[in-house]
């Protein structure tokens, strides 16, 4: 995605996946050439922790965000997928 596809998601609470252990979500705050920015984040380790990935995003749709970061910016190569925090499915 080049910057302009990701300008429709600045401002919304987003969910990015990662091909890192980690999974992101918060606001994102602004795209960069190398990086997108995101603020009030809950970083997560997805080997923390007895639940899936899927069930701890569910999870903090259902009770809210639990930042750990005031701020986050993480490398776009890294990037698997990104999803409005408001488009998750919850089953």
């Amino acid at each position: 995605m080049d910057n302009e596809g990701w300008q429709r998601l600045v401002g919304q609470v987003v969910v990015v996946d990662t091909s890192s252990p980690f999974v992101y979500l918060g606001t994102l705050a602004r795209v960069e050439d190398h990086f997108i920015v995101l603020q009030n984040v809950d970083a997560h380790d997805r080997h923390e922790g007895p639940s899936t990935k899927e069930q701890y995003v569910m999870d903090t749709k259902r009770f809210g965000i639990k930042a750990n970061r005031k701020e986050v910016a993480v490398r776009k190569s890294v990037v698997v997928s990104v999803s409005r925090l408001d488009d998750v499915i919850v089953y």
